[in-house]
């Protein structure tokens, strides 16, 4: 018995096993490294202009300099920091509210409201600020129906275009930037805690203040920090209004004093302001992630508090108020020029505006799109520190706004053109679309990188590993394994860009060719004419356009696929 089981020493080989084949890429790390940072150079050239010619100073920027120094400067400066200190408070205050409304308030059709507040994201700024001023200026329905009615004399109510007019727009149509981030973090971490407070014999009331309002400050201050950049971002809203914002500023330095250096110089102040908002919107963003995840359903101690009688009434009253400012009544007010002017629109000439704007988002995003494919693929698969920084430098672009972008790309025209007068590349950048996709890749591939990103973080590493051992590499692992996994996450890209291109108005006003007005320059300008009957029919074409990723947002938040981190 004991020989049949004995182990036999049969000598083991001693060849060697032969070497694993080397990864598809490691002969094109350079080339793949060389396109993305070259990528990332393109797309940044805008801020290294900026930050060459802000560094210049000669007589006549420094003269120019000094003379809006001591006259419209501080102005400039005044202005865009009360403006902002305003709307900062105002979007705090309408998302927050709002948020801890339906997150911790339990009442009839709080799942109607939850997606209801964020149709002001379908709103541009601007076409909110045609609509009030159509409807309360002087000579606008309101006005002229009360005079008639009272036998009241002069004007009834103040001018709306002022700053505290432009601060009630943003505010309205910024909000819920906010009311999404704090509403998602009170959502995903506020239960536990929540139901821990109660046990321990915490109030409701302190149990709001002690727990859910401390959870909700970094998203509180993230989404502030992001409706702050749209508003220093904007151009619509402020050049309608007659606002004088550093945005003002920097094309009046331009397009008026034709200086481009101080054109540049104040960019870059207001380009150092937004980067500081950016730098404190992602440290917000991180602290969300100090919070224990969810696991399971939470105790009944955790559950909203159920409201009864006049308390329904006087929450959908606060859910409704936002709402009602920031989508119905502009959109009203719009749709009464539409109709009274139905006969007379320029049908043939909205067709063809409708037909540049589509094209160009169409292109636009199916471009943006495909370089945050190619760049969050290389990344994953060679993440080296160069990589990684590149592709950071492509995702700042959305911070950049429209109008620093602007000089950004004209400033190096220029320059090319200083030395070399017959150079074709001003006739490419200001004639053609070409000089336009540029700015839009500027600003939007951040956009779909973003979503591209977060559909990458769904899929484990883990799985390519386990295509290559299969034999699955090089382009057959991104077709067969990544595609139909990023399907939806490649779509929410594209339409966010496309929605985004369609609403674009600083650059495109600027760069677009003769003969290639989109819906939202045309909509600017005829409202500019106080032509605002006809403007009514391209701002509501943007509206509609906009409820597409607000419909998309409000079914991932319906599936539990948008976190706060």
């Amino acid at each position: 018995m004991g020989d049949r089981f004995r182990v036999s020493a049969a000598p083991v080989p001693t060849a060697p096993y032969p070497e694993p084949a080397a990864p598809w890429w490691r002969g094109r790390v350079h080339a793949a490294s060389l396109i993305i940072i070259a990528f990332a150079l393109l797309l940044g050239l805008p801020v290294w202009a900026l930050l060459s010619a802000a560094l210049t100073w000669d007589a006549q920027a420094l003269q120019v300099l000094s003379a809006m120094a001591a006259t419209t400067l501080p102005d400039y400066v005044g202005t865009t920091a009360g403006l902002a200190l305003g709307v900062a408070l105002g979007v705090a205050l309408v998302g927050s509210v709002t948020a801890a409304a339906v997150t911790l308030l339990d009442f009839p059709g709080r799942r109607v409201a939850e997606w209801l507040l964020l149709l002001p994201l379908a709103m541009p700024a601007y076409v909110v600020a045609y609509a009030y001023t159509d409807f309360l200026q002087y000579a606008g329905p309101l006005q002229t129906w009360l005079r008639e009615t009272f036998g009241w004399q002069g004007r009834v109510f103040p001018e709306i275009r002022n700053a505290w007019g432009a601060g009630w727009v943003f505010v309205f149509t910024l909000y819920p930037y906010v009311y999404l981030l704090v509403r998602t973090a009170l959502t995903e971490r506020a239960p536990q805690l929540l139901e821990a407070a109660q046990l321990l014999g915490a109030s409701w009331g302190r149990r709001v203040r002690a727990v859910a309002l401390p959870l909700a400050r970094p998203a509180l201050a993230a989404g502030v920090a992001l409706a702050l950049m749209e508003t220093l971002a904007d151009f619509g809203v402020s050049s309608y209004f007659g606002v004088q914002t550093l945005t003002a500023g920097i094309y009046k330095a331009w397009l008026v004093m034709d200086d481009r250096v101080a054109a540049a110089q104040l960019a870059m102040g207001l380009l150092a302001t937004v980067a500081l908002l950016l730098w404190l919107e992602q440290r917000a963003q991180r602290r969300l992630r100090f919070a224990v995840q969810r696991s399971g359903r939470a105790g009944p101690a955790a559950q909203a508090v159920r409201l009864r009688g006049p308390q329904v009434w006087a929450v959908w009253a606060v859910c409704a108020a936002p709402l009602m400012f920031g989508f119905v009544l502009p959109v009203s007010f719009m749709l009464r020029p539409l109709w009274l002017g139905w006969d007379t629109l320029p049908w043939q000439a909205f067709v063809g505006w409708a037909r540049n704007s589509l094209w160009l988002a169409a292109v636009s995003a199916t471009l943006a799109t495909g370089a945050a494919l190619a760049l969050a693929w290389v990344v994953r698969r060679l993440p080296t520190w160069w990589n990684r920084v590149a592709v950071r430098v492509v995702g700042l672009g959305y911070a950049v706004p429209g109008a620093v972008i602007v000089v950004g790309l004209l400033l190096p025209v220029g320059w090319v053109q200083a030395r070399w007068a017959d150079s074709p590349l001003a006739g490419w950048v200001t004639a053609t679309v070409l000089g336009l996709m540029w700015a839009y890749l500027v600003r939007f591939t951040a956009v779909a990188l973003q979503s591209v990103h977060s559909g990458y973080s769904r899929v484990p590493t883990s799985w390519d590993d386990a295509a290559v051992t299969l034999g699955v590499c090089g382009w057959r692992l991104w077709w067969r394994v990544h595609r139909p996994l990023l399907t939806r996450s490649v779509l929410a890209a594209w339409l966010l860009v496309f929605v985004d291109v369609m609403k674009e108005l600083p650059a495109t006003l600027v760069l677009r060719p003769f003969d290639t007005d989109t819906l939202a320059v045309v909509a600017h300008q005829l409202a500019r004419d106080e032509r605002l009957g006809e403007a009514a029919l391209p701002a509501l074409t943007l509206v509609l356009v906009g409820l597409l990723p607000v419909v998309l947002l409000s079914r991932a938040l319906r599936r539990g696929e948008v976190g706060a981190t």
